[in-house]
């Protein structure tokens, strides 16, 4: 059974509240040895935290997502900051901008999002980029806010191998999940091929992003395997080295020993 390193994962989603268990049992079953879990907001913080404390191989990034920065007050920051001592804390994230959702203001996404960079780099913690339809200005502010310092991952990466350059250029993983398993997902597939191979990893993003064959379904981190499958291909790699090489860039980012 090789090892796999889901690297960004919602279990504590609702949507997994009949099947949790069993759920995280089909994934250990499919190979996956450890997990990021991804806590975004209020609500979902403490969900993360609970699930990082319950189970050994399953640690847990803090962080405000975009489309709820309207919501976020500045003690919010601190209890993230509080959070960032946690010994399952590996990151800060997800952040970044989000210009397809029209629920937060750009003006008041890019304060927080400057707000959490500069947060990550007070605690030295690598952080996880949330970019949806805003690469510019995503690149802009990572390099105006001196991201490099202490890198991260770029989440579930859609963007050009432009973008992804400079991404790199700044120390960043590069993520990809189920929509690298589509047909017609010609640019991600292009941009995997060139991304350097100790910067790869994978993720499900689940229950999002569901991998083909279960495009529309709901996603687990089971299918991470999916994934991996579809990096051999385009690399022309085993899927065996995929894991290795992508279970040792996840441990490499979030300093996991």
């Amino acid at each position: 059974m090789i090892g796999l390193f889901d690297t960004h994962t919602h279990l504590d989603s609702t949507k997994f509240d009949d099947d949790r268990t069993e759920t995280i049992e089909r994934a250990r079953a499919a190979g996956v040895e450890l997990m990021v879990n991804i806590g975004f907001n209020r609500e979902t913080i403490p969900t993360t935290i609970a699930l990082a404390e319950q189970y050994d191989f399953i640690y847990a990034a803090v962080g405000w997502h975009p489309v709820d920065s309207i919501e976020m007050k500045p003690e919010d920051l601190d209890w993230i900051e509080r959070l960032c001592s946690h010994e399952k804390v590996v990151a800060i994230g997800e952040i970044g901008l989000d210009y397809h959702w029209d629920t937060s203001p750009k003006e008041v996404q890019h304060h927080v999002f400057r707000e959490q960079i500069r947060l990550a780099r007070k605690v030295n913690k690598p952080i996880i980029i949330h970019n949806r339809d805003a690469h510019e200005d995503v690149v802009k502010i990572l390099q105006e806010e001196q991201a490099s310092e202490v890198g991260g991952v770029m989440h579930c990466f859609s963007g050009s191998w432009e973008t992804a350059k400079k991404c790199l250029d700044m120390g960043f993983y590069i993520s990809f999940g189920g929509p690298v398993t589509f047909k017609n997902a010609r640019v991600p597939k292009e941009v995997l091929e060139r991304v350097p191979i100790d910067r790869l990893l994978i993720e499900t993003d689940s229950p999002y992003l569901s991998p083909h064959p279960f495009r529309g379904k709901r996603n687990e981190s089971a299918y991470v395997s999916y994934v991996a499958d579809a990096a051999a291909e385009i690399t022309g790699k085993s899927k065996e080295e995929i894991a290795i090489i992508t279970m040792e860039n996840g441990k490499k980012c979030f300093g996991i020993v």
